[in-house]
């Protein structure tokens, strides 16, 4: 399966891609296959009312990743990249207030968020630890059509038939895709070996396979991405005040920007200042993340801070830095991106934070090493060197919610990509562990994690909260 950097970035809202923006495109999904004819079940009577349950991390972290909220928007065929975040309040509020919901083709149908909407918090569903069920029935509880689907991380749902159809299909680098695109790739391996012998950087290469899908419509694609970061950089930067959910999570990102912003008019600034620019930068887009604005998957929502940050870090603070660069920096972070999403997980429900935060950190470090003027071999250390360094982090948001250590684990995870890409400017390429390998021992780590410490909240700091 081809990942474009459009699969790896997608415009969204907050506040988590796999619990927010996932379950919202599944129950659009639903009610689009219900509008289009899909079910009506031997023996069933008309259409009458929709169900939905939570399963796995989806239950046990959904309230505070307003999973509810977004199945409801989603049944109400609405989508994550053109909802309006502001307008989220007053439609759930009506939904729960009429308890039905108009799906094209059918009378309104029943639908009271209060019982038709199941937190089941039993074993997760086989296929994934974000598991949920759709239903359709009719007025005696028949079911007229009903669907699972999984929440694969980065706003990525899957049907329980096209998951299990992906868990047994072959290498990405099959005959299919080599002759659709002109670079296909399926592992790091494949990638440096194409490098050389086409003589191409990855950067060429996603763009020539790119240019196969999108044409002369990428670079727009590309900058209306990086528009919507700075954009959400920029408001993050303006904003105060406690962020929902009832931790009491004071927004700092609009403090520290403007004790920088005076600070550098000083005299010789303190040289580690440069990472509190990157911090802040993350802090302002996981804060408006946590706060259920608008951001980009990069790869997800819990991660979303990392590239954005290093993408301004490059803007504003490395010298010779260009819109060529800054779309040459997606285009290679999207490339790492697909090749952890292909080969291992981004899901910290299935691997934990080490699949979010971690690749997001892989993906910013090599496309920043890109742009810095360093070879494939330098890029792909780069990956290697930030994702090894995030292995074995756990996902134990405090209540469920994107905020501790969310927030903070997004700046150091900046700081992280920073560092790897000068690291592994320094040298020549050769390292001892490849990144495939390290993706490889990311995954079999994630498989070993207590379920505990995968986005369950069940263990380490949302366990450990202070008792005032």
């Amino acid at each position: 399966m081809f990942l474009s950097v459009f699969d790896i970035f997608k415009v969204g809202i907050g506040p988590s891609s796999s619990h927010t923006m996932g379950p919202m495109l599944a129950g659009a999904r639903f009610v689009d296959e219900l509008s289009r004819g899909f079910g009506k079940y031997p023996g069933c009577g008309p259409l009458a009312r929709l169900q939905a349950t939570l399963h796995g991390s989806l239950a046990f972290t959904g309230k505070g990743h307003a999973t509810d909220r977004a199945v409801i928007l989603g049944l109400c065929g609405l989508r994550p990249d053109t909802l309006d975040p502001d307008s989220v309040d007053d439609l759930v509020a009506k939904i729960e207030e009429v308890k039905q919901i108009e799906v094209p083709g059918f009378e309104p149908l029943l639908f009271d968020p209060a019982t038709d909407l199941i937190f089941d918090y039993g074993p997760p569903l086989e296929g994934h630890a974000n598991g949920m069920v759709l239903r359709g029935l009719d007025m005696d509880g028949n079911t007229y059509y009903a669907q699972t689907y999984y929440s694969v991380g980065g706003g990525f749902i899957v049907t329980a038939e096209e998951h299990e159809a992906a868990q047994n299909a072959t290498s990405l680098h099959d005959e299919k895709q080599s002759l659709h695109f002109p670079y296909p790739f399926g592992t790091a391996f494949e990638m440096l070996e194409m490098g050389r012998k086409s003589g191409k950087s990855i950067a060429e290469m996603k763009r020539a396979n790119e240019a196969t899908i999108h044409g002369h419509d990428l670079d727009r694609k590309l900058d209306n991405i990086r528009a919507v970061m700075d954009e959400c950089i920029d408001r993050g930067l303006t904003q105060e005040g406690i962020l929902p959910g009832g931790l009491r999570v004071k927004r700092r990102a609009k403090s520290i920007h403007e004790q920088l912003m005076r600070e550098r008019g000083l005299n010789q600034p303190a040289p580690h200042v440069a990472n509190d620019w990157m911090s802040v930068y993350a802090m302002a887009v996981n804060e408006e993340n946590a706060g259920g604005g608008r951001v980009v998957t990069s790869p997800t929502n819990g991660a979303a801070g990392v590239v954005p940050a290093v993408m301004r870090y490059y803007r504003d603070h490395c010298a010779g830095a260009s819109d060529e660069g800054a779309r040459d920096l997606l285009l290679v972070a999207a490339a790492i991106g697909g090749l952890i999403k292909h080969n291992a997980s981004i899901s910290g429900a299935e691997v934990g934070c080490q699949g979010e935060v971690g690749s997001a950190a892989a993906m910013a470090a090599a496309g920043l090493c890109a742009v810095l003027g360093g070879t494939n071999e330098q890029i792909e250390n780069a990956a290697e060197i930030a994702l090894e360094h995030h292995l074995g982090m756990t996902c134990d948001p405090a209540a469920g919610l994107v905020q501790v250590p969310c927030i903070e684990r997004n700046a150091l995870g900046a700081i992280k990509a920073v560092s790897a890409a000068s690291l592994s400017l320094r040298g020549d390429g050769t390292h001892f562990m490849p990144l495939d390998n390290c993706i490889r021992v990311m995954m079999e780590t994630g498989r070993d994690m207590d379920v505990r410490y995968k986005e369950t909240s069940q263990g380490g700091i949302a366990v450990n909260l202070p008792e005032c």
